[in-house]
């Protein structure tokens, strides 16, 4: 069984841009997914609280991976996945829970 074949798309975040491989029936969902995380990090970015890519994109992943567990449409075994990793990441970067929600 032949694999799928995937091309690689250029995405840009924070003024970067990222090349990464991709099936090309789901090319318009990656770049999506890339606009969304970029425009998320410019919000935390332009608070000023969090300095350093690195940390902004920590703290965007933290609050989107935070809007999907309080979505009741996510299965329970994802969610508590994310939960745990969710919990380690606090835990690892000693941040409070408040500091997520507040972005």
């Amino acid at each position: 069984m032949a694999k799928p074949s995937s091309t690689t798309v250029e995405v840009s975040i924070l003024e970067k841009d990222y090349l990464v491989a991709c099936p090309p029936e789901q090319q318009d969902a990656l770049r999506r997914a890339a606009r969304h995380l970029d425009s998320r990090m410019r919000e935390i970015r332009t608070t000023g609280k969090v300095l350093g890519t690195e940390r902004i994109a920590v703290m965007a992943a933290l609050n989107i991976t935070y809007e999907l567990l309080e979505d009741s449409t996510m299965s329970g075994a994802a969610g508590l996945l994310l939960k745990a990793m969710d919990d380690k990441l606090d835990a690892a970067l000693g941040t409070d829970t408040r500091e997520k929600s507040a972005g």
